[in-house]
């Protein structure tokens, strides 16, 4: 594969972390116009958009066997045009229910986007250059976390219709979509070669797969149920305003990207597990400080932190798994980020009943006893991980 095709290859991944992200962000944004344009209370509306959530978890199981029946470059084409079928029908629908769908559908196409995305860099790259590609792909979901909302904030100011804020959304996949015609794909599957095919297919995961899928969940899950009730504890236990919440929040996000550019150097000369399982431990020590304080001063201090650390885990995490194996696998890939959304799901599911019982506080205690978990699980794969010998032998194959 020549470098041109492997630079464009890697930004197709770079924009399909960034269309979900756009995706995602937007949804408290366009929330209160478009339950405004249903006549529905805001509370039923944000119900419908656990649709786009779906979608993406399903679309990331299915699309680890998915891959190695229809060639990824369909995929993304047959992606776009859903894409443009779903902005169209988003700009003509006055119903709830084709809303609805349009959000599953554009979640799906989300998710098969992304996990395409993410086997890209696992394929084209190697070692611990994986890594610090993967951290550098994941930086783009949080700049378009922070950029599209506030696009989306300026348009409807101006009184745009809530659903030209997707057609901005689809620009992203434009480019996707013309990065994709003038790319070569690597092949996967049975139309690899045979030798690797057959090692693929016979080569088993091994525990710390199943480990590291676990984290993945716990993380997730954790941190989600973290930033989630942040603003409502800071609010309710400190008397803050919500502009000032919202600072809390933002700080956390902007330490986050800082520190996934900062890392994404570090993980080239730094063993992977050795890193996530100091991130793990540095991050559950600071969200515990968080946790513990009772200076308000002090918690935008332990919340960057808390940012700065995090940043690296998740994508570690992905690394670590799809190391795991001689040959990176799809479905390895795909089995970790769908329990890494599967945590996504269950944010509220878990963390409500236990707001409503014991209150917010409560609720970012659990989460640190799920990164604590993060840490667990890290340091049991030190038992069984394979990722040095698996690493050093797919670098003596790209040389």
């Amino acid at each position: 594969m020549n470098n041109r095709n492997r630079i464009q290859l890697t930004w197709i991944s770079f924009l399909s972390y960034a269309l979900v992200g756009a995706l995602v962000a937007v949804t408290g944004i366009v929330m209160e116009p478009v339950a405004n344009f249903f006549s529905i209370p805001v509370s039923s509306m944000s119900n419908t958009f656990t649709f786009l959530n779906g979608g993406m978890l399903i679309a990331i199981f299915l699309n680890a066997w998915l891959m190695e029946i229809i060639p990824l470059k369909k995929q993304l084409n047959f992606g776009f045009a859903l894409m443009v079928l779903m902005i169209i029908a988003l700009m003509l629908t006055h119903s709830l229910t084709i809303f609805s769908l349009c959000m599953f559908v554009l979640g799906v196409m989300g998710g098969i986007t992304m996990s395409i995305g993410t086997f890209l860099i696992t394929r084209l790259y190697d070692g611990r250059q994986r890594g610090s590609r993967l951290l550098f792909t994941d930086s783009f979901f949080s700049m378009a976390s922070m950029i599209l909302p506030a696009i989306a904030g300026y348009m409807l100011g101006k009184h745009a219709p809530w659903y030209w804020v997707y057609a901005v959304i689809g620009l992203i996949y434009v480019a996707i979509f013309v990065l994709t015609w003038i790319s070569e794909f690597p092949a996967i599957g049975n139309k690899e070669s045979g030798d690797n095919a057959e090692s693929k297919s016979s080569e088993k995961w091994g525990v710390g797969v199943y480990i590291l899928a676990f984290a993945a969940l716990c993380y997730i899950l954790g941190q989600l149920a973290f930033i989630s009730w942040v603003p409502q504890y800071v609010q309710n236990s400190f008397h803050m305003s919500v502009e000032e919440a919202g600072t809390m929040v933002a700080r956390f996000w902007m330490s986050y990207m800082i520190g996934m550019w900062v890392l994404t150097v570090v993980l080239r000369y730094v063993d992977l597990h050795k890193l996530v399982l100091v991130l793990s431990l540095l991050a559950t020590v600071f969200m515990y400080m968080f946790n513990a304080s009772t200076v308000a001063a002090h918690l935008g201090y332990w919340i960057i932190a808390l940012g700065f650390v995090s940043s690296a885990i998740y994508t570690t995490i992905i690394t670590l798994a799809s190391q795991q194996t001689k040959i990176a696998s799809p479905k390895l890939v795909n089995f970790v980020l769908t329990c890494g959304t599967t945590g996504t799901m269950l944010t509220f599911v878990v963390s409500s009943p236990i707001v409503k019982a014991y209150g917010t506080h409560a609720a970012l205690v659990t989460a640190d006893a799920l990164y604590v978990l993060v840490f667990i699980s890290c340091a049991l794969l030190g038992m069984f991980t394979k990722h040095k010998a698996n690493s050093q032998l797919e670098e003596s194959f790209a040389h």
